[in-house]
């Protein structure tokens, strides 16, 4: 029996070689190289129109671009993205990571490479940034601004909506008007703002 099975698999294995060789030898464009198959000498060709890479479909245009149908910055979150505890938390610590070192952790634009030489930029908490859409500051992590070069390739969407609603958090801190404080906080602000009370000892030397 071993005889009549050393044969068939020595025969299979010679004819499983001289397939692959066939297919490895065969004649093939290589990419990159001319070619005289098509008329512009390219063997690379271009993509048809409209294909978009696997993951990389981007219908949600809101969610992709920050826009709205009619083009405009979004005023709000897209949809798709809930406002949440987690989210404002999962902004704080991306904001930190990417955006602190230049913005500063309060927003304010004296972070550690400005210290260091680095131009300052604007604060989040000018009358002009705290009335821009939502959606400007999305679109300024995607495509950049000015020296800010875009963060598009380091922080995904989801990310960067998060970053976006925190700024908005960084900007209230300052801006918040009592009345959207809680009863106890509230008293506790006032109590803190009050003026501290006269001294006997002043009022008599007065």
């Amino acid at each position: 029996m071993r005889r009549t099975f050393l044969p068939a698999v020595v025969v299979l294995a010679l004819s499983s070689a001289a397939c692959r060789n066939d297919m490895h030898d065969q004649a093939k464009i290589r990419p990159f190289r001319k070619s005289a198959v098509w008329k512009d000498g390219s063997s690379a060709r271009p993509l048809v129109p409209g294909t978009v890479p696997r993951g990389f479909l981007r219908e949600d245009r809101a969610f992709f671009a920050g826009q709205g149908p009619d083009g405009r910055f979004l005023a709000e979150l897209p949809p798709s993205v809930a406002v949440t505890k987690d989210l404002l938390l999962k902004g704080q610590e991306r904001f930190n990571v990417f955006c602190s070192p230049c913005h500063g952790r309060t927003g304010d634009g004296q972070g550690m490479i400005v210290q260091r030489g680095f131009k300052q930029p604007s604060s989040f908490h000018v009358d002009r940034l705290r009335a821009e859409r939502i959606g400007y500051f999305f679109d300024a992590m995607t495509n950049g601004f000015g020296q800010m070069s875009s963060y598009a390739s380091q922080i995904p969407p989801e990310d960067r909506w998060a970053i976006a609603a925190y700024v908005r958090v960084l900007q209230l801190s300052r801006n918040a008007p009592a009345s959207v404080l809680a009863d106890d906080d509230r008293k506790e602000l006032e109590t803190a703002s009050a003026p501290p009370p006269k001294s006997r000892t002043g009022e008599a030397h007065r």
